[in-house]
């Protein structure tokens, strides 16, 4: 981890993927990030492959940097140890149902009473202020309710879910600025900027539709989105034993494919020459380059695409990843934990920072694992602590 979020204090009342995800980041960061979990953790800890109880690849994935402290929010006693740790805190953010959280008592007003300088956080479904707010909201639901699996209806017909948890992830990243956004407010004005809310639906309708939006930011509700990302054949082609990704994106890169697969015809063309027209029949164009891979393998085409300057790589599975050349000289996957810990293999930060020293990373927490001290460093006494404990069934 990197030490730039040093002192910040993040209390993380987050589950699943988007929150744990955004998390992670600012733990990576430096934040001093605690992980408030319920009687029976995130839900995110048995779900397979898991290498012992309680830690799953998942969960592994998306909650190292952090302490675990293990609290029933629905007790007193855990309710109370929360209130003690809110004025320790920085940042506080959750993906519950807000309206769940106020119940307990942890909205954001009765929070700000307790620490008038935190910044809380809120990662929901859908923006409060609308007809949908306070509905749940997955994934799934989410890439169905904000265009993303229609895009896939535009190119081939039929609506699809993209085989990522891609909804969470984009949101968590958004999560992660608009924290950083607050806390740099709070420095250089000494004030916090209120409630802040981070939906998933508007979210992920602003990253589809940024290039899709098309002419309907002209006022034409008939737009069917950015032609080159829903072309049929942009897509991995097929050479004669594999498969390759290509771009060619500039004229020029398009114009020495055209001379390579034999269509000379094309360059001097009016629709290729001018450049609206060329983008209305990235169709064709895309269709050439499907057409002609198969003749060659794939390691011949990157050859001539090296030597013609164009931009490709061959298709990699996730397998494939594990072994990368780059990945490996880049040390990608490999753990810089504090202890010794079941994880091989982990997902380092892919950003770094020229002058800033990486220091060793915090494993994947056991459930409760930090309750005592954390919760002792907050002036819980001894009988508070054991008042929360919680009995397994």
């Amino acid at each position: 981890m990197f030490q730039i979020l040093k002192n910040i204090r993040v209390l993380d009342l987050t589950s699943v993927i988007l929150g744990p995800f955004g998390a992670q980041i600012l733990g990576d960061l430096g934040a001093d990030v605690i992980k408030i979990e319920g009687p029976e953790g995130d839900n995110m800890r048995p779900i397979a492959p898991v290498t012992k109880p309680g830690l799953s690849a998942l969960f592994a994935n998306n909650n190292r940097n952090k302490l675990s402290v293990q609290l029933d929010l629905k007790t007193v006693a855990g309710q109370r140890a929360l209130q003690k740790l809110i004025p320790t805190a920085d940042v506080l953010i959750h993906n519950m149902r807000q309206d769940a959280l106020d119940k307990l008592g942890f909205g954001y007003n009765a929070v700000r009473q307790l620490n008038t300088k935190l910044i809380y956080c809120a990662a929901v479904g859908f923006g409060r202020d609308g007809p949908y707010a306070g509905q749940p909201a997955y994934d799934d639901v989410i890439q169905a309710a904000s265009g993303f699996a229609g895009l896939f209806e535009l190119r081939d017909g039929t609506p699809q879910y993209a085989p990522s948890i891609i909804a969470d992830k984009v949101t968590g990243l958004h999560l992660v600025y608009a924290v950083l956004a607050a806390l740099l407010h709070r420095e250089r004005s000494g004030t916090v900027p209120g409630y802040v809310e981070v939906p998933m639906f508007e979210t992920m309708v602003a990253f589809n539709l940024n290039e899709h939006l098309s002419s309907a930011t002209w006022g034409d509700d008939d737009s069917q989105g950015y032609q080159r990302a829903v072309a049929r054949d942009r897509r991995p082609y097929r050479t004669k034993d594999g498969w390759l990704g290509v771009l060619p994106y500039t004229p020029a890169h398009w114009t020495k494919v055209l001379l390579e697969t034999g269509n000379s015809e094309i360059v001097h063309s009016a629709w290729f020459t001018d450049p609206t027209e060329r983008s209305r029949n990235f169709d064709k164009l895309y269709a050439i380059v499907a057409d002609a891979l198969p003749n060659r393998t794939t390691a011949d085409w990157l050859t001539v695409f090296a030597r013609l300057d164009i931009p490709c790589a061959p298709v990699r599975s996730p397998t494939d990843l594990l072994t990368d050349p780059h990945l490996a000289a880049v040390n990608f996957f490999k753990p810089n934990f504090t202890t010794e810990t079941p994880v091989k293999r982990t997902l380092r930060q892919p950003v770094s920072f020229a002058n800033l020293a990486i220091i060793p990373d915090l494993p994947p927490p056991e459930l409760g694992a930090d309750t005592d001290a954390v919760l002792r460093a907050a002036g819980c006494t001894d009988a508070e602590i054991a008042a929360i404990k919680i009995v397994e069934p």
